[in-house]
């Protein structure tokens, strides 16, 4: 739910709630006054409203004083017991009234001393009875009526009996007592389910938001937040999942990263020692003399030069993965005409192949006409890389290697096979990857970089073609790529 239904809610109850407040005190009051008609007979049903008339009220001790009548014709003495009269204080209690027994001019006993005090000496004198048709003596000024009847005591003093009633006490009290009750009970209803509403569907949320949060900040990734509720609520935990898938992968991104930097660190760094090595060695031969001939000093030299041409090709290839992986590798496209390049670019290889006893075989399939737009050197780059693998994995005394340029109507596909130990089948998905190689053995002399085949399949990719491989284990492996042909509008 929303915030702004919650607040709407929540204001629609601060009003309603002073209306139910107010129905349930009248409901009170007038189940009130049914127990009081019900007891005392006092409602006046002429009116039918809460007017009670003081007969009304003077009826409420009718019975009391009736008895206390009765028992003065039968026995006076007994009130002179004051275990009977605690006994009739009890009986008026509920009837917001109490005794006062007079003897003589003083009080012999009251049910409530600090009230007789304030009224006695307002009581009618002895022998001033109030008669059985009249209502009793009202007190405007206090609020009490006042009945009694008059007795002599044993001793043959005068003797007074009182029942003062309080006219505005008998509702009152009670009602005012049930109001408060009912109000407070209302009021702490109220509060608990609007707290409880306001806590599962706020506060709850927002500590369990406050938890994962605290996690994120710590690095736990894996802590999940999952609801099907909608408004804010349901949105902010959405976008915390969001958030979260996020991160948790491009930490794992970052991680992969790192991992495959420092792979590429560690190859790097094996394939230049090996070269470095070498020269080293070889330097130190001919400074020691080892090269005492022509023959021997031409093949140091020519050895120390490879050598460096494999450093140079190690930076080159690092050079290049920079590049891919700020993706600024450096492009300048133009129309090259097909059967020119690759005829220039076999040419060239064809010679540095001869020397390693590699055959080298070209077929061209295109019209000689055909086009396409590239990059002659990143083209290059991903022919010789090519190529490169094929001579680096070659295990057979004669090498062998072809290059095919076919015809794909709108395309061309470039084939370069070679005759080496293949690829293993579990590899071939992978070559392309990134820091993968098939030769996971860093004692190999042959073990590249890994970056290789990334980069041809980057540069590839980025003149709109694609590349795969085929291969069979100790047969051989086939490169294919495809790159689309320009077109000429045609003429009207």
């Amino acid at each position: 739910m929303k915030f702004k239904t919650r607040l709407v809610i929540t204001s629609i109850s601060i009003i309603l709630l002073p209306l139910l407040l107010t129905s349930i005190m009248f409901l009170l009051v007038g189940s009130h006054i049914e127990d009081a008609e019900s007891k005392f007979g006092i409602l006046d049903k002429n009116n039918a409203s809460f007017i009670y008339t003081i007969e009304n009220y003077s009826r409420i001790t009718e019975e009391v004083l009736e008895e206390v009548k009765q028992q003065i014709v039968e026995d006076s003495v007994k009130l002179e017991n004051k275990e009977y009269l605690d006994q009739l204080t009890e009986d008026l209690r509920d009837k917001s009234s109490y005794i006062i027994v007079r003897k003589g001019s003083q009080i012999y006993y009251t049910g409530n001393n600090n009230a007789a005090k304030k009224i006695f000496d307002m009581l009618p004198e002895y022998g001033n009875e109030i008669p059985d048709e009249e209502t009793g003596f009202y007190y405007n000024d206090m609020k009490k009526l006042v009945k009694g009847v008059d007795f002599s005591f044993s001793d043959g003093d005068e003797g007074s009996f009182f029942i003062v009633t309080s006219i505005n006490s008998l509702l009152s009290k009670k009602m005012l007592r049930n109001m408060i009750i009912a109000f407070i009970l209302v009021l702490i209803f109220t509060s608990i389910i609007l707290t409880q509403w306001i806590q599962k569907g706020i506060f709850t949320p927002i500590n369990q938001l406050n938890t994962a949060m605290q996690n994120i900040a710590e690095g736990n990734l894996e802590y999940m937040l999952t609801t099907e509720g909608r408004g804010e609520i349901g949105e902010l935990y959405r976008n915390y999942e969001d958030m979260r898938l996020r991160l948790k992968e491009s930490l794992d991104e970052k991680f992969e990263h790192e991992k495959k930097n420092r792979e590429l660190i560690s190859n790097i760094s094996h394939d230049l020692k090996t070269p470095i090595t070498a020269v080293k060695g070889y330097v130190e031969g001919i400074m020691d003399g080892v090269a005492d001939t022509p023959e021997k000093m031409d093949k140091y030299i020519k050895t120390i030069y490879n050598k460096a041409n494999d450093m140079d090709r190690l930076i080159n290839e690092l050079t290049t993965y920079s590049g891919i992986d700020n993706n600024r590798i450096p492009y300048s496209f133009r129309r090259i005409n097909v059967a020119d390049y690759f005829g220039d670019c076999v040419e060239e290889v064809g010679l540095d192949l001869e020397s390693k006893n590699i055959q080298l075989n070209y077929e061209d399939l295109v019209e000689p006409s055909t086009q396409i737009i590239a990059d002659p050197e990143q083209l290059k780059r991903v022919i010789n890389n090519i190529i490169g693998n094929s001579v680096k994995y070659s295990d057979k005394e004669k090498g062998i290697i072809d290059i095919r340029i076919l015809d794909e109507v709108d395309s061309i596909r470039v084939e370069i096979e070679d005759n080496g130990k293949g690829i293993a089948a579990k590899d071939l998905p992978n070559i392309f990857e990134r820091f993968y190689r098939t030769d996971a053995s860093r004692n190999s002399s042959k073990g590249g970089s890994g970056i290789g085949l990334s980069i041809v399949k980057k540069i590839i990719e980025d003149h709109g073609g694609y590349i795969w491989a085929t291969s069979k284990e100790g047969e051989g492996t086939c490169m294919h790529f495809v790159i689309r042909k320009y077109q000429t509008e045609p003429k009207e």
